[in-house]
């Protein structure tokens, strides 16, 4: 009679009265431990494979020593490039006695509860997301350097005090844009700036590139 049995993350084909050199455990020299997570049993003609496991099925055996296997060299280079690295390695491993094989009766942990359908559901759905509140949609800035008189200094002043449209521009006074750009260096006439813009937020170009033609600098 044989038996497949996983120990300590193997699998090995185990028989009653034999040695086998299994990964460390944690079972003190001299104890008895059993293992039942048996994958195939053979008796006689007899075969009984698990899924995965057989139910009640177990592997009995005795820890005789803890030991460390043969050193292992584990060398590691890559070319041109200087680098050479050479270890040693010695598994650690403990010799057990297989002393039974049992086909029924072996009692098993019992498995952990399963959560019910609903308790599952009311798990894995996530909960709704804090709405967060929407962010207002601001006007898509117009190129206002293209009423006549409006350098790029000018244009970032006036953008950085709100006014970033041409409907902006046309809803304040020459005086207003005077106080604005005080800071601007230069002689700035903007009396047709407000004009200009109206024309320009009206979609009205052909007229606006005809009255610029008159213009200059801004100054009729």
């Amino acid at each position: 009679m044989y038996a497949i049995v996983e120990i300590a993350g193997q699998q090995f084909k185990v028989a009653k009265d034999q040695k086998v050199f299994v990964h460390r455990l944690q079972t003190e020299e001299g104890k008895k431990v059993s293992f039942d997570n048996v994958l195939l049993l053979e008796d006689g003609e007899k075969v009984t494979i698990g899924a995965p496991a057989i139910d009640g099925a177990q592997v009995e055996a005795k820890v005789l020593k803890h030991l460390k296997g043969d050193k292992v060299i584990v060398f590691k280079k890559k070319r041109r490039k200087g680098y050479r690295v050479k270890n040693g390695h010695r598994q650690a491993l403990t010799e057990i006695l297989v002393e039974n094989i049992t086909a029924s009766g072996a009692k098993k942990a019992a498995p952990a509860k399963q959560a019910t359908p609903k308790a599952v559901e009311t798990a894995v759905k996530p909960k709704p997301a804090a709405q967060q509140p929407k962010a207002k949609t601001t006007a898509k800035a117009d190129d206002l350097k293209k009423v006549e008189g409006i350098g790029p200094k000018i244009s970032e002043t006036l953008i950085a005090a709100g006014i970033k449209t041409f409907e902006d521009l046309a809803g304040i006074t020459p005086d207003k844009i005077s106080e604005i750009i005080a800071n601007v260096r230069g002689n700035h006439v903007t009396g047709t700036w407000p004009k200009q813009a109206k024309l320009a937020a009206e979609g009205k170009w052909d007229e606006l590139k005809k009255w610029q033609d008159e213009l200059d600098g801004g100054k009729a």
